[in-house]
């Protein structure tokens, strides 16, 4: 099993020429919140190769702890030198007061260019947009939610997605998921859509897991991130991610389409008085109750409606705006074109957020 470090020791055992520093972090994240000029970056290379070539122990670094603990469990029983995970990451040395070397250029004349839009608006400006860099998003499906929320996340600068789907891409997704194109029938949707989010904006690390989300994984995909915008289509899932949520103080960007109409929802565990997705729908549904779009079908068109909606939440949210929907379900009916805001009420009996009642997995 790989050991832990702490930012502390790693920077003596570092100085005293005991020990490797890698940085894992993207180009964005760098930029976003500061560089360890002691740490070597990874950059394009391959964590392999960079193990193989070490005659020391290497120690692991990310934003916050989570993905270099789980590349050291990965590497560490094939590794020829001993690999270490920098407990807390980035966060923690920053937070330690250990040095780190600011930003010299928030943006590039490429990213002043690219984003001249954003920073014409003064809701946004610079320093919203250095926020939206500094943020990541957890991105559960690579659908037709995904596909719309995955484009203008990556379009919009974020730092870093990690997009979570274990399906691969067959015809009859190409009606509604814009992510993917005949070229890419039968391959991984998260191989085909990062190298369409890749193409779209460079400057945006996408980091992909080809597995479906489940007990056994879903804490550490949501503690390493910002936000979370559910793209799944099964209650299982839904309840799975809000559990986990409420654990880590995660907010929750829900959205569900069905035929002509869909719902958006904002849940932001630790506030006081708010609801969770659970308060909304606390059990799921009986067989035949809500079928799923290849039993009911689906406006093409809706999902990216729905898709684009959860992204307008989640940028408002990551840059401190108001006037959100959280705490509300918007419900949406594409044949008669309404929109319709309900207030969801905390229920005390809720299972996974309910007073004196634990975080239901299921």
């Amino acid at each position: 099993m790989a050991e832990g470090i702490s930012p502390d020791d790693a920077l003596r055992r570092v100085l005293a020429g005991e020990l490797r520093l890698v940085d894992l972090r993207g180009r964005a994240e760098v930029l976003g919140s500061g560089a360890i000029e002691i740490a070597e970056p990874l950059a394009d290379r391959q964590l392999l190769q960079v193990l193989a070539e070490s005659g020391q122990p290497v120690a692991l670094l990310c934003q916050r702890g989570v993905r270099s603990a789980r590349l050291c469990a990965e590497v560490s029983d094939s590794s020829p030198v001993g690999v270490l995970n920098v407990a807390g990451g980035f966060d923690a040395w920053r937070k330690a007061g250990l040095p780190v070397s600011e930003p010299r250029t928030p943006f590039s004349a490429r990213e002043r260019e690219r984003y001249l839009r954003h920073f014409a608006l003064p809701e946004i400006g610079e320093a919203g947009q250095l926020k939206l860099r500094q943020a990541s998003v957890l991105l559960v499906g690579a659908g037709g939610l995904g596909s719309p929320a995955a484009l203008y996340l990556t379009a919009a600068g974020l730092g870093r997605i990690v997009i979570v789907d274990d399906d691969r891409v067959e015809r009859s997704n190409l009606q509604r998921q814009v992510l993917h194109s005949e070229t890419g029938i039968g391959c991984l949707k998260v191989d085909s859509a990062s190298s369409r989010l890749h193409a779209l904006n460079p400057d945006v690390m996408i980091e992909t897991q080809p597995q479906r989300l489940g007990q056994e994984n879903v804490d550490a995909c949501v503690a390493d991130v910002d936000l979370v915008i559910d793209g799944s289509d099964n209650f299982p899932t839904r309840y799975l991610l809000n559990a986990a949520c409420l654990r880590h103080a995660r907010p929750l960007v829900y959205g569900a389409v069905e035929r002509f109409s869909g719902h958006l929802g904002l849940f932001a565990p630790g506030q006081p008085g708010q609801p969770c997705y659970r308060c909304l729908f606390p059990d799921s549904p009986g067989p035949g109750e809500a079928p799923n779009c290849a039993e009911a079908g689906v406006l093409g068109v809706m999902p990216g409606i729905v898709g684009t909606l959860q992204t307008l939440e989640a940028l408002k949210l990551l840059l401190g705006l108001e006037n959100s929907l959280l705490g509300q379900l918007l419900i949406i009916d594409g044949l008669q074109m309404t929109f319709r805001q309900v207030q969801v009420r905390k229920d005390p009996e809720c299972p996974d957020c309910g007073s004196g009642r634990g975080i239901a997995e299921t």
